[in-house]
């Protein structure tokens, strides 16, 4: 089994970071994933420090305030950004797609559901744990918000490639909130946090 330690939406919140990576020891996380909106693009420093010196492997996806700062954090603190990969950590597959489908850097709906798609190609990890920024279309999450829609393509790739769970954020409001689509868990982990074993 793996324990997984999974927040994004904090915002560069540092007294947020320093909690959740007290929360990771504290919990014995094998692993950190950080799910998006964890900086803004022009305020980068303090928080992935934290995550770091626990020791703990850390996997992040960029968010749509954090899109390009997620490849220098990556770097520069020695963690992987998953968008666009999947990689087995212990039984598990970890499988990214960072994004939204709206604003600046808005990843179409068809690009959601094709880089999914192809993450999941020759994994034979027998749990995965999708890490997406956006939240699926048609869901509880959804309604939490008339300015934020859900993904349309993610939905369909959820249902295409099965994944056991998904955290997903975006939506602050929805934050802790659980539901299924089919078989599959989602949860918006939010700065919060979650500890998920699989």
């Amino acid at each position: 089994m793996v324990r997984i330690l999974a927040a994004g939406d904090f915002h560069g919140d540092k007294q947020t970071a320093v909690y959740l990576a007290n929360k990771a020891v504290y919990e014995k996380a094998d692993l950190i994933v950080l799910n998006g909106d964890i900086v803004e693009e022009n305020d980068t420093e303090g928080v992935m420090y934290h995550f770091v010196k626990t020791g703990k492997p850390v996997f992040l996806v960029p968010g749509n305030h954090d899109w390009f700062a997620t490849d220098f954090l990556a770097a520069q603190y020695n963690a992987t950004n998953l968008h666009g990969k999947s990689i087995q950590q212990g039984d598990v597959a970890l499988i990214g797609c960072g994004g939204t489908n709206a604003g600046i850097n808005m990843l179409t709906e068809q690009e959601i559901y094709d880089i999914v798609k192809e993450t999941n190609k020759g994994i034979t990890a027998p749990k995965k744990l999708l890490v997406t920024h956006i939240h699926p279309a048609g869901g509880i999450m959804e309604s939490f918000s008339q300015f934020v829609k859900g993904s349309i393509g993610l939905r369909k790739a959820i249902e295409a490639t099965k994944p056991d769970v998904v955290v997903c954020g975006h939506v602050h409001e929805a934050e802790g909130i659980e539901e299924k689509i089919g078989n599959t868990l989602v949860i918006n982990v939010g700065k919060k946090g979650k500890i998920i074993e699989l």
